[in-house]
């Protein structure tokens, strides 16, 4: 069967059990089930930080800046990248210690970066991540929020993540974005894509399960987890956290992809234009 025709059920199944067998990722990519994404190929990896980063406006832009990607998975590529375009500093922080430590990758990435005009540090000496991370300027933090806290207060300048923050879990995501604005300077801007659909096929399913269920340590730590929260919450979070939100993107369903009647009661009573936001992209100022 293709994998992406699975129901949902299935895959939720999946998820939860090989979520607690000591296999690594790339094994559990291969199966299907957890995937490594294209931050480790180097064109896609370029193009995401481009995205983000050639029409963000920051007082810095010109000179040496500070770069911050959340949520950076399977690699820190983000920490070469940023360097070539300019930047004397870069942090990359995760929930958890993922990125491959595989030097070929990040020579490889160079050699991309290069060969398409830029100037890349040199990472031919390198034998290791932290050689490659102190040639690039790059610290890299894999404990979430505790991590955030210790960057120095108005030290970044560029802040970005890619359908990174639906997957915070909710009771961690006002404190997430206290600590992304302290962190960014007050001229600097964040860059964030943000999807509202649910990652077991890009639909509605996830706003099927009641709170108490799907907030459970048990779902959220399963490799499925989003955090429900739906566009207008979304500004409302980033505005008390401090932050100007201009929403520069938005994409929708024109019919909802999973029944209202199959939602739990706090979705199911959503107006139908909250509903139909699959995603948006932002610039948080």
């Amino acid at each position: 069967m293709d994998k992406r025709s699975l129901p949902w059920q299935l895959k939720i199944a999946a998820k939860v059990i090989l979520s607690r067998v000591p296999l690594s990722p790339k094994l559990l990519s291969r199966a299907g089930v957890f995937q490594v994404g294209g931050m480790r190929r180097p064109e896609y990896a370029v193009n995401v930080f481009r995205r983000h980063f050639k029409n963000a406006v920051f007082a810095r832009k010109d000179q040496p800046f500070v770069v911050l990607e959340l949520g950076p998975g399977f690699s820190v590529f983000s920490a070469v990248i940023a360097r070539a375009f300019g930047a004397s500093a870069s942090y990359a922080v995760d929930s958890s210690p993922l990125a491959s430590t595989d030097v070929q990758l990040y020579r490889e990435l160079a050699t991309y970066l290069h060969d398409n005009g830029f100037n890349p540090p040199s990472l031919e000496n390198c034998n290791s991540l932290d050689e490659i991370l102190k040639a690039c300027g790059g610290t890299y933090l894999s404990n979430g929020v505790e991590s955030l806290k210790t960057i120095p207060t108005a030290s970044v300048d560029f802040v970005f993540s890619h359908t990174v923050l639906q997957h915070v879990r909710r009771k961690d995501f006002a404190a997430l974005l206290a600590e992304m604005r302290r962190i960014q300077r007050p001229d600097g801007v964040g860059s964030h894509m943000i999807s509202i659909s649910d990652i077991l096929g890009g639909n509605l399913n996830d706003l099927r399960f009641s709170e108490k269920t799907w907030e459970s340590d048990l779902m959220a730590n399963s490799g499925f987890y989003t955090n429900r929260i739906r566009y207008n919450e979304y500004l409302k979070y980033f505005k008390e956290a401090g932050f100007v939100p201009q929403v520069y993107r938005t994409a929708k369903w024109d019919t909802l992809p999973t029944p209202r009647n199959k939602m739990a009661p706090e979705f199911a009573s959503l107006p139908e234009s909250e509903l139909q936001i699959s995603g948006f992209d932002v610039y948080l100022h």
